[in-house]
């Protein structure tokens, strides 16, 4: 790895996940802004932008994908199923799994949801090709593989190794 920071020349605002916060707070607090305008949060836009046509995804997934955990995931479906956003379905082919489904008023909130998001997402990369955006995110997605390769927490005398692609 080239570039590597040191404890003695360690700047901040060269640290790549200064900036990496920095960017996901700032459109956070853009997007939550947008959302509310239209009477909507980022946790139910996070499920909103998960259901796509008639695909019914399984409330774990919805909740991995969402970075939430499944309890707070479930609170949230609950909220979202009485405001007449989404419906629950117990899975045709295993009783056990929940799926989701939007309803016509998810529908409708799902696409006002994307067209506010698509805004801030235009204005912050409007400056960029396409290629750097596909560059940009195809690093972004090598760093989250790098991550879930490597253990939060090491510990004295153990060895890690990243996981090959094949895993």
């Amino acid at each position: 790895m080239s570039g590597a920071v040191h404890e003695g020349n360690f700047k901040f605002s060269e640290w790549p996940f200064y900036w990496l916060t920095r960017v996901a707070d700032r459109y956070v607090q853009q997007l939550e802004v947008a959302l509310k305008a239209i009477g909507l949060d980022i946790p139910g836009w996070r499920v909103l932008m998960q259901i796509q046509g008639n695909l019914r995804p399984r409330v774990t997934e919805l909740a991995e994908h969402a970075i939430i955990k499944l309890p707070t995931m479930t609170k949230i479906l609950q909220r979202m199923e009485a405001e007449g956003l989404i419906v629950s379905l117990v899975s045709k082919s295993d009783a056990r799994v929940t799926e989701i489904m939007l309803t016509p008023e998810g529908r409708i909130a799902r696409r006002k949801a994307w067209a506010e998001a698509d805004r801030i997402y235009r204005y912050a990369f409007s400056d960029m090709k396409d290629e750097k955006i596909a560059s940009l995110t195809a690093m972004l997605n090598q760093l989250f593989e790098n991550l879930g390769s490597q253990p939060a927490a090491s510990t004295k005398g153990a060895t890690t190794s990243k996981r090959t692609a094949a895993q």
